[in-house]
């Protein structure tokens, strides 16, 4: 099997995008039918439905135009197609026209395993679009999407994003052009952290990290542990969670550290955006230097029992938890 990237599949006489995920599959397709555009501006693209084929058609679509100009046919649901595509198919693959790309989107199954098995002997370069369900896998395709875009995103801002949107790669990819599209929600190194994440999308559910976070750094105890503790119920995972938190802590010990000066000023020696150094001077009414030691060496003794380092991790954020809340003088 010739394995491509879905965004860097090209015109072949057979090109094949294969699996269940439809973000990915539309790119793979969306990224042939330009590069033929590109080379040809005179090229022709059809789409036709596999389930719905009509003997023949597959001929006369391929057929050279008198007129010149290549032609892509874009044929969508082959796990769906009937007797009479899998035999024109098959004779195309057997030998394609000239000037002539075939995309055959196949999201699974056995039915036509055959017809991509022979344009696999046959050289054909393929997409394979697997759903994308583990975090690890949803992580990766966050940070191709603001590579993509050309920004960068913290590890915390990615985790954020992908817990709050949730595990559709079209809302998680829309999410990312939008946060990447709008320059002010960066850092001072450009970079788009997690706060700035829960600004913008925080309210997509329940509970996060950062609800949680400001609970706690506002000395709100009783609210910290039951929103902790509702995260926990509804899956998610202490890791994020006291990254979640860290990230808010680490914020406030840095501006509490940093020379006195306007907003901006700060901002540029921080790394950060002025909004989120205004922010931090509000929280951290009420807060020691030895206050925040201490919340940051709980959170520290968290994150790596939540890691494997200790028995019980959801014990392990509640501590912590309890630590910043009564941390902060009033």
């Amino acid at each position: 099997m010739r394995a491509v990237p879905p965004e860097e599949l090209r015109p072949e006489p057979v090109v094949l995008v294969t699996g269940p995920e439809e973000v990915l599959a539309e790119r793979a397709v969306a990224a042939v039918v330009a590069a033929a555009r590109d080379a040809d501006d005179g090229v022709t693209v059809e789409r036709i439905d596999a389930a719905a084929y009509e003997a023949g058609r597959l001929a006369v679509l391929t057929s050279p135009s008198l007129f010149g100009g290549g032609t892509v046919v874009v044929v969508e649901g082959v796990a769906a197609a009937g007797d009479a595509f899998v035999t024109d198919a098959t004779a195309y693959v057997a030998s394609p026209p000239p000037d002539a790309c075939l995309v055959l989107c196949h999201s699974g199954g056995q039915r036509a395993k055959g017809l991509l098995d022979l344009a696999r002997r046959a050289g054909a370069p393929e997409a394979v679009c697997a759903a994308v369900t583990k975090d690890d896998e949803k992580l990766d395709f966050v940070a191709g999407e603001f590579r993509r875009a050309g920004r960068r995103a913290s590890p915390q801002a990615m985790r954020a994003l992908v817990d709050a949107v949730g595990s559709d790669l079209r809302e998680l990819g829309a999410a990312c052009r939008q946060l990447a599209e709008d320059a002010s929600v960066t850092a001072g190194d450009g970079r788009i952290e997690a706060d700035v994440v829960e600004l913008w999308f925080g309210g997509r559910v329940e509970v996060t990290g950062f609800r949680v976070a400001d609970a706690a750094v506002a000395g709100r105890a009783d609210q910290a542990l039951s929103l902790l503790r509702h995260a926990v119920a509804t899956g998610v995972d202490p890791v994020p969670l006291v990254a979640a938190i860290a990230a808010k802590v680490r914020a406030l010990a840095k501006v509490q550290t940093a020379s006195r000066g306007p907003s901006a000023a700060i901002a540029a020696e921080l790394g950060m955006a002025p909004w989120q150094v205004d922010r931090a001077r509000r929280e951290l009414s009420g807060w020691t230097d030895e206050g925040l030691a201490h919340a940051v060496t709980a959170l520290a003794e968290a994150d790596t029992e939540v890691k494997g380092g200790g028995r019980d991790p959801v014990y392990a954020v509640e501590r912590a938890v309890l630590t910043i809340a009564t941390g902060r003088a009033g």
